[in-house]
């Protein structure tokens, strides 16, 4: 069998939002750099996120502003440098859902909500709304609740995987940790190295530091890594979608007497002209328990409650599970910032949120500066950022809009 040694400052291991938005950035920085991705690219938490770019205001619906409503604060309007071409990357291309998240409230809560989001921790990140101005599907006699915008936005998940796939399409490499894929260590739990058999080659990658940005495949990783901290937590969603041909769509938190949002709705147009409808919130958190009839069940009831002018009678139901990962908590409650630990020569990342992949990979360039980790081009005259790789290296696929595989 023939073998390949292939040298890179450092390897990216998995391929949602994190590990994207850090192998973009450690490539704008010099860093050579492959992502390795065992299933496809967009992952399974990123694929399934509603794409919201939070800015940590239903964190503070318990009325106080959180360590991590605070950290959150800054994302959206980092994104939406991006989103302008005038952020660190060009994402002008990806398609914005919505320019702005929504809150709003049923009648009888409203005034409470009206003094807390006129504090002065809370100016500028909430607005009031007149009636004039209400999204159109809250236009209705029967709404008597009051809304709310944010200092938010909602992306399309699929077209933002694709912008930051472009600038490092050769460089993510499909794996297959079960068969065909080998994590290398030693004994003092150092990785030396990844081994790759494709087509009769044998592959080995070697970097000065490993990163792993797996999601909930971190954990599997880890005992394969021989390393047991730091641990990890998942909690779990049981989300509701909701494909229909109401005209309007909706990108909105519904807020009831919980911290959590009672509801949080996202819409995602359909190839057919359809939107598909999907529901999170204390809904998901609370129906993971559930069936999937019974969960439909309860979504029904809930947008009967809460929206009773719209006819959902032709829609069709469906429903899916996902675990958010991240570092274990005191109680499982949720971390507050991106997480970033340095393990021997490899760093284990969760981001948390979609909105704070940037935060995480400055918080990885960080460390690597901190090591003495340099980019190959402060070391070589070789002055190009993109590493030379086989062409017969196989590259992983790019997750399809998650409603494909249920409408």
């Amino acid at each position: 069998m023939q073998q390949v040694r292939i040298e890179t400052d450092v390897i990216v291991i998995g391929g949602g939002i994190a590990g994207l938005w850090l192998t973009n950035a450690l490539h704008k920085n010099g860093f050579q750099t492959l992502l390795l991705e065992e299933h496809q690219l967009g992952g399974i938490q990123t694929s399934r996120s509603q794409g919201i770019i939070h800015g940590g205001t239903k964190y503070a619906l318990s009325g106080n502003l959180t360590k991590a409503s605070e950290c959150i604060a800054g994302m959206p309007d980092r994104w939406r440098k991006c989103l302008n071409g005038t952020g660190e990357f060009d994402l002008s291309q990806v398609k914005v859902l919505s320019p702005h998240h929504y809150l709003w409230s049923t009648a009888g809560i409203g005034s409470k909500l009206t003094t807390f989001f006129a504090s002065k921790a809370l100016r500028g990140r909430v607005t009031p709304l007149k009636p004039d101005n209400i999204p159109h599907v809250f236009r209705n006699p029967k709404f008597k609740g009051s809304v709310y915008q944010l200092n938010e936005l909602v992306l399309d998940i699929p077209s933002l995987v694709d912008e930051l796939v472009k600038p490092i399409r050769q460089q993510a490499i499909k794996v297959d940790w079960q068969n065909t894929t080998q994590l290398l260590t030693n004994e003092q739990h150092e990785i030396t190295g990844i081994k790759l058999q494709y087509q009769d080659v044998e592959y080995l990658f070697t970097a000065k530091r490993y990163v792993f940005t797996s999601g909930e495949g971190t954990a599997s990783l880890m005992i394969k890594w021989g390393v047991n901290e730091p641990k990890q937590q998942t909690r779990p969603l049981h989300m509701v979608m909701v494909k229909h041909s109401h005209p309007n769509p909706l990108y909105a938190h519904c807020i009831g007497t919980s911290t959590v949002p009672r509801l949080t709705v996202s819409s995602h147009p359909t190839a057919d002209g359809d939107w598909v409808w999907y529901l999170g919130g204390e809904i998901a958190e609370t129906g993971v328990k559930r069936s999937a009839s019974e969960q439909i069940e309860i979504a029904q009831k809930e947008l009967k409650k809460l929206l009773p002018w719209i006819d959902f009678s032709e829609a069709q139901w469906a429903t899916l599970h996902v675990n958010r990962a991240e570092p274990k908590q005191l109680s499982y409650i949720r971390p507050d910032a991106a997480y970033c630990k340095p393990v021997h020569n490899g760093i284990i990342c969760w981001p948390t949120k979609l909105a704070l992949a940037p935060n995480l990979a400055d918080e990885v360039i960080k460390l690597l500066n901190l090591d003495g980790i340099t980019d190959s081009l402060t070391s070589t005259t070789d002055q190009s950022h993109t590493q030379h790789l086989p062409n017969s290296l196989p590259l992983a696929p790019i997750a399809p809009p998650f409603w494909e595989d249920f409408f």
